[in-house]
């Protein structure tokens, strides 16, 4: 899984990031739905959990994608800015992962990079979309 940021884009109050998620096994999978997403203080599993689980995005729904070895898919992670919310409410701070459960999976990997993000749980910064087939890219949508 990674992050691309050379795809990412802007809009009012939010930034859209590309989670891609790559087939690295000898035979084909697939996925369908929604991957699970949050923040983490760090990119491993000692990292703790900042503000709020992504939401789903139920404007788009779920097809199956299926993955070829070395094949490509991606989810788009909208991120809330933290200045959106007051500094009582959210006690702003840097998360310095993000952790992601492929749809029906149990197991999460985890991705480095830094997001401005909120300490509090309640702070909800995070919504994604359903995976979609191939890499994202800047302008494309579900």
């Amino acid at each position: 899984m990674t992050v691309d940021n050379s795809q990412a884009g802007g809009a009012t109050g939010s930034t859209y990031y590309p989670v891609d998620f790559t087939n690295t096994s000898a035979t084909a999978c697939a996925l369908t739905g929604y991957p699970g997403m949050s923040l983490v203080s760090a990119a491993d599993r000692t990292g703790r959990q900042l503000g709020a689980a992504a939401a789903r995005n139920p404007a788009f729904g779920p097809v199956a994608v299926r993955l070829d070895p070395d094949g490509w898919a991606h989810s788009w992670l909208q991120v809330a800015a933290a200045g959106n919310y007051p500094e009582s409410s959210c006690h702003p701070m840097t998360a310095h992962g993000l952790r992601v459960y492929p749809p029906d999976e149990t197991e999460a990997g985890y991705v480095r990079q830094d997001f401005p993000a909120c300490a509090a749980s309640m702070a909800r910064l995070l919504t994604v979309m359903p995976v979609r087939p191939g890499k994202g890219g800047q302008g494309a949508v579900p």
